[in-house]
Protein backbone atom coordinates (compact mmCIF):
# COMPACT_ATOMS: atom_id res chain seq x y z
CA UNK A 1 0.00 0.00 0.00
CA UNK A 2 1.17 3.22 -1.15
CA UNK A 3 0.06 6.27 1.02
CA UNK A 4 1.32 9.84 1.24
CA UNK A 5 0.90 10.01 4.89
CA UNK A 6 2.65 7.01 6.26
CA UNK A 7 5.12 8.25 9.11
CA UNK A 8 2.40 11.53 10.02
CA UNK A 9 -1.13 9.82 10.29
CA UNK A 10 -1.78 7.38 13.54
CA UNK A 11 -3.48 4.91 11.67
CA UNK A 12 -0.88 3.14 10.37
CA UNK A 13 2.12 2.09 12.98
CA UNK A 14 3.71 -0.16 10.73
CA UNK A 15 4.76 0.40 7.58
CA UNK A 16 9.35 -0.10 6.89
CA UNK A 17 9.67 -2.71 4.43
CA UNK A 18 5.80 -2.92 2.80
CA UNK A 19 3.27 -5.52 4.05
CA UNK A 20 4.93 -8.78 3.58
CA UNK A 21 7.49 -7.87 6.33
CA UNK A 22 4.88 -6.26 8.97
CA UNK A 23 2.91 -9.74 8.47
CA UNK A 24 6.10 -11.50 9.07
CA UNK A 25 6.74 -9.76 12.22
CA UNK A 26 3.54 -10.52 13.57
CA UNK A 27 3.39 -14.60 12.82
CA UNK A 28 7.52 -14.83 14.46
CA UNK A 29 5.93 -12.54 17.63
CA UNK A 30 2.87 -14.80 17.73
CA UNK A 31 4.99 -17.59 16.94
CA UNK A 32 6.96 -17.59 20.00
CA UNK A 33 4.50 -15.70 21.97
CA UNK A 34 2.46 -18.94 21.88
CA UNK A 35 5.07 -21.38 21.57
CA UNK A 36 4.63 -22.87 25.15
CA UNK A 37 1.14 -23.95 24.38
CA UNK A 38 1.75 -25.04 20.57
CA UNK A 39 4.41 -26.06 18.22
CA UNK A 40 2.77 -26.66 15.19
CA UNK A 41 2.34 -24.63 12.00
CA UNK A 42 -0.01 -21.38 12.36
CA UNK A 43 -2.14 -20.81 9.34
CA UNK A 44 -1.80 -17.25 7.88
CA UNK A 45 -4.53 -15.22 6.45
CA UNK A 46 -3.33 -12.47 4.47
CA UNK A 47 -5.55 -9.24 3.96
CA UNK A 48 -5.88 -7.44 0.87
CA UNK A 49 -2.99 -4.67 1.08
CA UNK A 50 -4.93 -1.60 0.36
CA UNK A 51 -8.69 -1.31 0.37
CA UNK A 52 -9.22 -3.47 2.80
CA UNK A 53 -11.54 -1.39 5.47
CA UNK A 54 -15.43 -0.88 4.67
CA UNK A 55 -16.38 0.81 8.42
CA UNK A 56 -13.80 3.82 9.20
CA UNK A 57 -13.80 6.74 11.27
CA UNK A 58 -12.65 10.33 10.25
CA UNK A 59 -11.97 13.53 12.33
CA UNK A 60 -13.50 17.09 11.27
CA UNK A 61 -10.72 19.73 10.78
CA UNK A 62 -12.01 23.54 11.01
CA UNK A 63 -9.25 25.17 9.89
CA UNK A 64 -10.63 28.76 10.71
CA UNK A 65 -11.78 27.52 14.12
CA UNK A 66 -9.59 27.59 17.44
CA UNK A 67 -8.00 24.07 18.63
CA UNK A 68 -5.11 23.44 21.33
CA UNK A 69 -4.24 20.10 19.01
CA UNK A 70 -1.03 20.75 17.18
CA UNK A 71 -1.34 20.16 13.34
CA UNK A 72 0.32 18.74 10.61
CA UNK A 73 -0.95 20.90 7.84
CA UNK A 74 -1.71 19.90 4.03
CA UNK A 75 -3.05 22.33 1.60
CA UNK A 76 -6.73 22.34 1.10
CA UNK A 77 -9.46 24.05 -0.58
CA UNK A 78 -12.68 23.22 1.41
CA UNK A 79 -13.78 24.68 3.95
CA UNK A 80 -13.41 21.90 6.59
CA UNK A 81 -11.34 18.95 6.17
CA UNK A 82 -11.09 15.20 7.60
CA UNK A 83 -8.37 14.75 10.06
CA UNK A 84 -6.32 11.79 11.80
CA UNK A 85 -4.48 11.70 15.30
CA UNK A 86 -1.27 12.46 14.40
CA UNK A 87 1.91 9.43 14.51
CA UNK A 88 2.66 10.82 17.85
CA UNK A 89 -0.94 11.23 19.43
CA UNK A 90 -0.29 14.26 20.34
CA UNK A 91 -2.76 16.18 18.04
CA UNK A 92 -3.66 15.76 14.30
CA UNK A 93 -2.80 15.52 10.33
CA UNK A 94 -5.42 16.65 7.90
CA UNK A 95 -6.05 14.39 5.30
CA UNK A 96 -7.83 14.19 1.91
CA UNK A 97 -7.71 10.24 0.88
CA UNK A 98 -7.10 6.83 2.87
CA UNK A 99 -5.88 4.06 0.96
CA UNK A 100 -7.13 1.58 4.13
CA UNK A 101 -10.60 2.45 3.18
CA UNK A 102 -12.34 0.60 0.10
CA UNK A 103 -12.51 2.16 -3.17
CA UNK A 104 -16.33 3.44 -3.00
CA UNK A 105 -15.32 5.14 0.47
CA UNK A 106 -12.21 6.83 -1.37
CA UNK A 107 -14.31 8.18 -4.41
CA UNK A 108 -17.23 9.25 -1.76
CA UNK A 109 -14.80 11.36 0.33
CA UNK A 110 -14.25 14.35 -1.53
CA UNK A 111 -17.54 14.40 -3.08
CA UNK A 112 -19.38 14.71 0.65
CA UNK A 113 -16.39 17.24 2.00
CA UNK A 114 -17.31 19.10 -1.34
CA UNK A 115 -21.68 18.61 -0.46
CA UNK A 116 -21.29 19.66 3.38
CA UNK A 117 -19.13 22.77 2.47
CA UNK A 118 -21.20 23.71 -0.53
CA UNK A 119 -24.65 23.45 1.27
CA UNK A 120 -22.97 25.17 4.58
CA UNK A 121 -23.84 22.13 7.21
CA UNK A 122 -20.52 21.81 8.40
CA UNK A 123 -21.56 23.76 11.65
CA UNK A 124 -20.18 22.58 15.02
CA UNK A 125 -19.43 18.71 12.95
CA UNK A 126 -16.78 16.93 14.37
CA UNK A 127 -16.82 13.88 12.79
CA UNK A 128 -18.25 11.16 10.10
CA UNK A 129 -18.40 7.61 10.19
CA UNK A 130 -18.27 5.87 6.91
CA UNK A 131 -20.24 1.82 6.50
CA UNK A 132 -20.09 0.94 3.46
CA UNK A 133 -20.86 -2.67 1.92
CA UNK A 134 -19.09 -4.95 -0.66
CA UNK A 135 -21.58 -3.66 -3.70
CA UNK A 136 -21.07 0.18 -2.84
CA UNK A 137 -23.96 0.50 -0.51
CA UNK A 138 -22.91 3.29 1.82
CA UNK A 139 -24.37 4.84 5.56
CA UNK A 140 -22.85 8.21 6.09
CA UNK A 141 -22.91 9.14 9.60
CA UNK A 142 -22.27 12.49 10.52
CA UNK A 143 -21.50 13.78 14.23
CA UNK A 144 -22.55 17.24 15.51
CA UNK A 145 -21.63 18.98 18.75
CA UNK A 146 -25.35 20.92 18.01
CA UNK A 147 -29.03 20.03 17.84
CA UNK A 148 -30.23 19.11 14.30
CA UNK A 149 -33.13 20.48 12.67
CA UNK A 150 -35.48 20.17 10.15
CA UNK A 151 -33.31 22.42 7.97
CA UNK A 152 -30.66 20.12 8.44
CA UNK A 153 -32.51 17.34 7.74
CA UNK A 154 -33.79 18.71 4.09
CA UNK A 155 -30.16 19.44 3.32
CA UNK A 156 -29.11 16.34 4.45
CA UNK A 157 -31.85 15.00 2.29
CA UNK A 158 -30.83 16.84 -0.68
CA UNK A 159 -27.27 15.55 -0.34
CA UNK A 160 -28.39 11.95 -0.09
CA UNK A 161 -29.97 11.77 -3.10
CA UNK A 162 -27.05 13.59 -5.04
CA UNK A 163 -24.45 11.34 -3.91
CA UNK A 164 -26.64 7.80 -3.70
CA UNK A 165 -25.35 7.19 0.07
CA UNK A 166 -27.78 7.12 3.08
CA UNK A 167 -26.86 10.11 5.83
CA UNK A 168 -27.47 9.45 9.57
CA UNK A 169 -27.60 13.02 11.71
CA UNK A 170 -26.49 12.54 15.33
CA UNK A 171 -25.69 14.83 18.03
CA UNK A 172 -26.41 14.17 21.72
CA UNK A 173 -29.81 12.36 22.39
CA UNK A 174 -30.13 12.42 18.81
CA UNK A 175 -30.73 10.58 15.77
CA UNK A 176 -31.66 11.77 12.16
CA UNK A 177 -32.11 8.91 9.62
CA UNK A 178 -32.39 10.13 6.21
CA UNK A 179 -32.70 6.86 4.01
CA UNK A 180 -31.74 3.98 6.10
CA UNK A 181 -29.17 3.10 9.02
CA UNK A 182 -28.04 -0.15 7.35
CA UNK A 183 -26.10 -1.43 4.21
CA UNK A 184 -26.73 -5.62 3.06
CA UNK A 185 -23.86 -7.12 3.12
CA UNK A 186 -22.79 -10.18 1.30
CA UNK A 187 -19.91 -12.90 2.15
CA UNK A 188 -19.26 -15.56 0.23
CA UNK A 189 -17.94 -18.67 2.14
CA UNK A 190 -16.92 -22.44 0.98
CA UNK A 191 -19.47 -21.49 -2.06
CA UNK A 192 -22.33 -20.26 -0.05
CA UNK A 193 -23.83 -16.87 -0.32
CA UNK A 194 -24.75 -15.20 3.15
CA UNK A 195 -26.52 -11.87 3.41
CA UNK A 196 -25.86 -9.71 6.66
CA UNK A 197 -27.55 -6.28 7.67
CA UNK A 198 -24.94 -4.00 9.17
CA UNK A 199 -26.42 -1.52 11.15
CA UNK A 200 -24.35 2.54 11.91
CA UNK A 201 -23.01 2.31 15.11
CA UNK A 202 -22.55 -1.08 15.91
CA UNK A 203 -19.97 -3.60 15.77
CA UNK A 204 -19.33 -5.40 12.05
CA UNK A 205 -15.94 -7.05 10.76
CA UNK A 206 -14.35 -4.24 9.03
CA UNK A 207 -12.32 -6.56 6.48
CA UNK A 208 -14.88 -8.71 4.61
CA UNK A 209 -12.37 -10.68 2.64
CA UNK A 210 -10.26 -11.51 5.82
CA UNK A 211 -13.30 -12.12 8.09
CA UNK A 212 -14.66 -14.68 5.14
CA UNK A 213 -11.22 -16.60 5.63
CA UNK A 214 -11.72 -16.77 9.60
CA UNK A 215 -15.18 -17.78 8.81
CA UNK A 216 -13.72 -20.26 6.45
CA UNK A 217 -11.16 -21.71 8.74
CA UNK A 218 -13.56 -21.66 11.68
CA UNK A 219 -15.62 -24.33 9.61
CA UNK A 220 -12.93 -26.26 8.72
CA UNK A 221 -11.98 -27.09 12.00
CA UNK A 222 -15.69 -27.91 13.05
CA UNK A 223 -16.11 -30.35 9.75
CA UNK A 224 -15.57 -33.78 12.06
CA UNK A 225 -18.02 -32.87 14.69
CA UNK A 226 -21.38 -34.02 15.17
CA UNK A 227 -24.45 -32.86 17.21
CA UNK A 228 -24.68 -28.67 18.22
CA UNK A 229 -22.90 -26.11 19.31
CA UNK A 230 -22.87 -23.40 22.03
CA UNK A 231 -21.74 -20.22 21.01
CA UNK A 232 -20.47 -17.26 23.79
CA UNK A 233 -20.47 -13.71 22.39
CA UNK A 234 -22.33 -14.28 19.18
CA UNK A 235 -22.57 -10.60 18.07
CA UNK A 236 -25.04 -10.31 15.42
CA UNK A 237 -24.64 -13.85 13.95
CA UNK A 238 -21.07 -13.34 11.69
CA UNK A 239 -20.21 -16.94 12.51
CA UNK A 240 -23.46 -18.37 13.81
CA UNK A 241 -25.35 -18.11 10.84
CA UNK A 242 -22.83 -19.83 8.82
CA UNK A 243 -22.28 -22.73 11.41
CA UNK A 244 -26.08 -23.67 11.06
CA UNK A 245 -25.72 -25.53 7.44
CA UNK A 246 -23.05 -27.67 10.07
CA UNK A 247 -24.76 -28.14 13.42
CA UNK A 248 -28.01 -30.09 14.08
CA UNK A 249 -28.73 -26.78 16.32
CA UNK A 250 -27.11 -24.33 17.75
CA UNK A 251 -27.57 -21.94 20.72
CA UNK A 252 -26.65 -18.74 21.01
CA UNK A 253 -25.82 -15.89 23.65
CA UNK A 254 -25.14 -12.20 23.66
CA UNK A 255 -25.37 -9.37 25.99
CA UNK A 256 -26.25 -6.50 23.50
CA UNK A 257 -30.12 -6.28 23.21
CA UNK A 258 -29.25 -4.60 19.67
CA UNK A 259 -26.80 -7.47 18.42
CA UNK A 260 -29.04 -10.24 19.58
CA UNK A 261 -31.87 -8.79 17.52
CA UNK A 262 -29.57 -7.96 14.94
CA UNK A 263 -28.61 -11.84 14.97
CA UNK A 264 -32.35 -12.61 14.59
CA UNK A 265 -32.90 -10.37 11.55
CA UNK A 266 -29.71 -11.54 10.01
CA UNK A 267 -31.09 -15.73 10.31
CA UNK A 268 -34.44 -14.90 8.60
CA UNK A 269 -32.39 -13.00 6.01
CA UNK A 270 -30.86 -16.14 5.62
CA UNK A 271 -33.81 -18.62 5.99
CA UNK A 272 -32.07 -20.68 8.58
CA UNK A 273 -34.47 -21.93 11.50
CA UNK A 274 -32.17 -24.08 14.12
CA UNK A 275 -30.39 -21.34 15.87
CA UNK A 276 -31.74 -20.20 19.25
CA UNK A 277 -30.57 -16.55 20.24
CA UNK A 278 -30.48 -15.56 23.64
CA UNK A 279 -29.71 -12.11 25.54
CA UNK A 280 -27.88 -13.31 28.28
CA UNK A 281 -24.30 -12.45 29.53
CA UNK A 282 -22.13 -16.03 30.09
CA UNK A 283 -22.41 -15.07 33.63
CA UNK A 284 -26.13 -15.27 33.59
CA UNK A 285 -25.77 -18.42 31.34
CA UNK A 286 -23.63 -20.35 33.33
CA UNK A 287 -25.79 -19.72 35.88
CA UNK A 288 -28.88 -20.27 34.02
CA UNK A 289 -27.51 -23.79 33.05
CA UNK A 290 -26.13 -24.72 36.15
CA UNK A 291 -29.47 -24.12 37.87
CA UNK A 292 -27.86 -21.48 39.94
CA UNK A 293 -30.83 -18.86 38.71
CA UNK A 294 -33.90 -18.61 36.49
CA UNK A 295 -34.04 -16.47 33.79
CA UNK A 296 -37.67 -15.86 31.96
CA UNK A 297 -34.98 -15.16 29.18
CA UNK A 298 -34.44 -19.33 29.12
CA UNK A 299 -37.93 -20.27 29.35
CA UNK A 300 -38.53 -21.55 26.34
CA UNK A 301 -35.44 -22.82 25.58
CA UNK A 302 -35.39 -26.77 26.29
CA UNK A 303 -31.66 -26.78 27.36
CA UNK A 304 -32.28 -30.79 27.55
CA UNK A 305 -32.65 -31.04 23.63
CA UNK A 306 -29.75 -29.97 23.50
CA UNK A 307 -26.56 -32.66 22.57
CA UNK A 308 -23.66 -30.27 22.94
CA UNK A 309 -20.07 -30.79 23.42
CA UNK A 310 -18.60 -27.97 21.12
CA UNK A 311 -18.60 -24.57 22.24
CA UNK A 312 -17.33 -21.32 19.96
CA UNK A 313 -16.41 -18.08 21.65
CA UNK A 314 -15.05 -14.84 20.36
CA UNK A 315 -15.12 -12.59 23.56
CA UNK A 316 -14.08 -8.89 23.04
CA UNK A 317 -10.37 -7.73 24.20
CA UNK A 318 -10.40 -8.14 27.10
CA UNK A 319 -10.87 -11.82 26.49
CA UNK A 320 -12.68 -14.60 28.93
CA UNK A 321 -12.69 -14.01 32.71
CA UNK A 322 -11.84 -17.61 35.07
CA UNK A 323 -15.30 -18.76 35.04
CA UNK A 324 -16.02 -18.56 31.47
CA UNK A 325 -12.80 -20.40 30.87
CA UNK A 326 -13.40 -23.03 32.98
CA UNK A 327 -17.01 -23.31 31.64
CA UNK A 328 -15.55 -23.74 28.52
CA UNK A 329 -13.36 -26.07 29.69
CA UNK A 330 -16.66 -28.45 30.27
CA UNK A 331 -16.74 -28.80 26.68
CA UNK A 332 -14.88 -31.75 24.51
CA UNK A 333 -14.05 -29.10 21.40
CA UNK A 334 -13.41 -25.61 22.12
CA UNK A 335 -13.17 -22.92 18.84
CA UNK A 336 -11.82 -19.07 20.26
CA UNK A 337 -11.85 -16.54 17.91
CA UNK A 338 -9.71 -13.89 19.50
CA UNK A 339 -8.93 -10.43 18.60
CA UNK A 340 -6.61 -9.98 21.26
CA UNK A 341 -3.74 -12.02 21.95
CA UNK A 342 -2.41 -10.88 25.19
CA UNK A 343 -5.92 -11.81 26.66
CA UNK A 344 -5.94 -15.48 24.82
CA UNK A 345 -2.30 -16.36 25.71
CA UNK A 346 -3.67 -15.53 29.44
CA UNK A 347 -6.89 -17.63 28.75
CA UNK A 348 -5.08 -20.41 27.43
CA UNK A 349 -3.09 -20.87 30.98
CA UNK A 350 -6.94 -22.50 32.25
CA UNK A 351 -8.02 -24.14 28.78
CA UNK A 352 -4.93 -25.80 28.54
CA UNK A 353 -5.48 -27.23 32.26
CA UNK A 354 -7.54 -29.74 30.07
CA UNK A 355 -7.48 -29.64 26.33
CA UNK A 356 -4.39 -29.19 23.94
CA UNK A 357 -4.68 -27.16 20.99
CA UNK A 358 -4.66 -28.95 17.60
CA UNK A 359 -4.55 -26.19 15.07
CA UNK A 360 -3.87 -22.28 15.10
CA UNK A 361 -4.26 -19.53 12.76
CA UNK A 362 -3.45 -15.90 12.39
CA UNK A 363 -5.54 -13.41 10.50
CA UNK A 364 -4.24 -10.05 9.21
CA UNK A 365 -7.46 -8.05 9.69
CA UNK A 366 -5.57 -5.32 10.61
CA UNK A 367 -2.34 -4.40 8.24
CA UNK A 368 -0.12 -2.39 8.95
CA UNK A 369 -0.95 -1.97 12.88
CA UNK A 370 0.22 -4.49 15.61
CA UNK A 371 -3.31 -5.42 16.01
CA UNK A 372 -3.93 -9.60 14.14
CA UNK A 373 -6.75 -11.77 15.04
CA UNK A 374 -5.79 -15.35 16.51
CA UNK A 375 -8.15 -18.58 15.90
CA UNK A 376 -7.15 -21.55 18.71
CA UNK A 377 -8.61 -25.15 18.20
CA UNK A 378 -8.54 -27.08 21.76
CA UNK A 379 -9.72 -30.81 22.25
CA UNK A 380 -10.07 -32.33 25.69
CA UNK A 381 -6.46 -34.30 26.15
CA UNK A 382 -6.12 -37.53 25.06
CA UNK A 383 -8.97 -37.52 22.55
CA UNK A 384 -6.67 -35.23 20.14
Amino acid sequence: MECKYFGECGACRVYENGYEAQLSDKVELNRERFSSFYSGEITVIESPQEHYRYRSEFKIWHPKGTSSLSLTAHTSDNEIDYAMTNSEKNGVILVDECPQVNEYIVNLMPKLLAAISAHKIGFKLFAVDFLSSSSGEIVVSLLYHRKLDEAWAEVASQISKELHIHIIGRSRGQKVVIGQDSVLETLKINGNVYKFNHIENSFTQPNPRVNEQMITWALKNLSNIDGDLLELYCGAGNFTIPFAKKFNKILATEVSKSSINAAKANMFLNSVTNIEFVRMSVEEFVQALDEVRKFNRMSEVDIDSYSINTIFVDPPRSGMDDASCRFASRYEHILYISCNPVTLLRDLDILCQTHVITDMALFDQFPYTHHVEMGVKLITKGLE
